[in-house]
């Protein structure tokens, strides 16, 4: 071969190589939505795999051009480590994972009174519906675990479709939050009821759906979770109502969540400040909607906050309407039927999404665009008593009570 071919392809190896890394980088930037979204990037963090992957193809491209001299190999050894390091710590950048304090998670665990609705209790607030006699389970009856969003209408439906004197016997419900002696009706919250129906020692439980861990734990356990859709719920974004932005778009929230927008301004009110995004806890129903909103786009670890007054002691619907400099910057999630009816904050407004706002019309047809299911969880395929109240809330008489309650119909 000759000199000649050997130095073509010799720079044609390289430009191969240097055209590889620049459509890898390319790639990952376009796979988590950096290319379309880079006029929305308006912090630090944001960019910072932006930069990882410019810093990886010119270092690639450096190094690959060098002479070829014993202090140009070493610059070029020392270019290929900066290339593998900014591999290395991309994932980490897309999860905006940086902060060395540990409290940066805003706990939110203040919640509605459940006494009023707990089934057959005088004066209680559940939805009601004419149930002949000849319709209602006795028996062993299911115990019922679930989200405390659809606490309610779990309990509508044992109020509705249990028989009372078998159901006084067998336990009744729980006094309180957290509680599960045996009784029929628990609410012990999306996470413990997943860890419930997965262990067995629940029948039935009513959520928004499972987060990728709690299926893998279901998996681990060799339990079949079978998940039956019952009804139609609105997962909602929240701001104080002072706040001038009326709406978002899905492309903003996902912008928001991943780490590219943190400023009010980039979407419109200038005078906003930082976005200050409250976030729930791993496992809970609302955290799961936020990650099914996401997608395969990494959702950020929870950013410290400005100032640790703002965390307070309240739940997430009392932390909307925080003041931080003179102004409401708060945002937050949340399903419409908790945010608006168990523990509302009337300060509060409900955001568009692609304008589209979340009202019973446009969940029941299903044009809001983060319009979700939810769903009666069983390990297995029901049976028994199990299998004929999921019948019974398919009928007529369940979707009138999820109706009632503030749900939308899944039929």
């Amino acid at each position: 071969m000759s000199d000649k071919l050997r130095k073509s392809l010799f720079i044609t190896t390289k430009i191969f190589v240097c055209a590889s890394m620049f459509a890898l980088c390319f790639y990952l930037l376009w796979r988590n939505e950096y290319i379309a979204q880079l006029p929305a990037v308006d912090n630090i963090v944001g960019a910072i795999p932006v930069a990882l992957m410019l810093t990886a193809f010119a270092s690639t491209a450096v190094a690959l051009f060098l002479p070829r001299t014993r202090a140009c190999n070493i610059a070029a050894l020392c270019l290929t480590i900066i290339v593998a390091l900014c591999f290395a710590l991309f994932p980490n950048a897309l999860r905006g994972n940086w902060w060395i304090a540990t409290e940066t998670v805003v706990r939110t665990e203040s919640e509605p009174p459940l006494e009023d609705y707990a089934p057959f209790s005088e004066n209680n607030k559940l939805a009601t519906c004419d149930v002949p006699d000849s319709e209602k389970l006795a028996g062993e009856l299911p115990q019922l675990d679930g989200a405390i969003a659809l606490y309610p209408v779990y309990a509508a439906f044992a109020q509705a479709f249990y028989d009372k004197t078998a159901f006084d016997a067998q336990g009744g419900c729980a006094a309180s939050t957290y509680e599960n002696n045996g009784e029929r009706v628990v609410m012990t919250n999306t996470l413990r009821a997943y860890d419930g129906i997965i262990d067995g020692s629940r029948d039935i439980i009513f959520v928004a759906g499972a987060s990728k861990t709690q299926r893998e734990k279901a998996e681990a356990a060799g339990a079949e979770l079978v998940f039956t859709p019952i009804g139609k719920e609105a997962f909602v974004f929240l701001a104080a109502a002072s706040n001038p932005i009326d709406g978002l778009t899905r492309t903003q929230v996902r912008n928001i969540y991943s780490g590219k927008t943190s400023k009010w301004r980039t979407l419109g009110w200038a005078d906003g400040g930082d976005i200050i995004s409250f976030r729930r806890p791993e496992g809970s129903g609302s955290q799961s909607g936020l990650q099914a909103v996401m997608g395969d786009i990494p959702l950020t670890v929870t950013q410290p906050l400005p100032d640790r007054a703002l965390a307070g002691n309240g739940s997430l619907m009392q932390q909307m309407t925080v003041t931080y400099r003179g102004v409401q910057p708060a945002l937050g999630y949340s399903y419409k039927y908790f945010a608006t009816e168990m523990y509302k904050n009337p300060d509060t407004k409900l955001l568009e999404i692609d304008g589209v706002p979340p009202d019973a019309e446009h969940i029941a047809n299903g044009t809001y665009p983060f319009t979700v299911p939810f769903y009666a969880v069983t390990r297995g395929k029901p049976t028994g008593n199990a299998a004929r109240l999921i019948e019974l809330i398919l009928s007529d008489y369940g979707q009138e009570l999820i109706e009632k309650t503030g749900y939308a119909r899944i039929n």
